[in-house]
């Protein structure tokens, strides 16, 4: 297994329990995949460096997990779909 941060971020025009229920619905993905959460950060509401979808704020999110590249890939496919998402990073964290 490897180890990956993970960053996305949430649009923020959503109700705070609709926002949670994102970064709870992402951590399900990861771990219902064989992941393991070593570590979940909320950084809260953020001013983005440029416009997104008119969006100049975001809500971002942080995990530290450990993974096979079958979880990544699906988490990956399931972020590209959702719509309450602006931006996400995947960075594999070498030791």
């Amino acid at each position: 297994m490897n180890k990956y941060e993970i960053m996305f971020i949430v649009r923020p025009d959503m109700e705070e329990a609709e926002i949670k229920k994102t970064a709870e619905d992402m951590k399900k993905v990861l771990v219902d995949n064989k992941a393991t959460i070593l570590e979940e950060k909320a950084m809260g509401q953020r001013e983005l460096a440029y416009e997104i979808n008119k969006f100049r704020t975001g809500y971002y999110y942080l995990y530290v997990v450990e993974a096979d590249s079958k979880a990544i890939n699906e988490f990956d496919r399931i972020v590209r779909i959702n719509e309450s998402l602006l931006r996400h990073l995947i960075v594999k964290v070498e030791d």
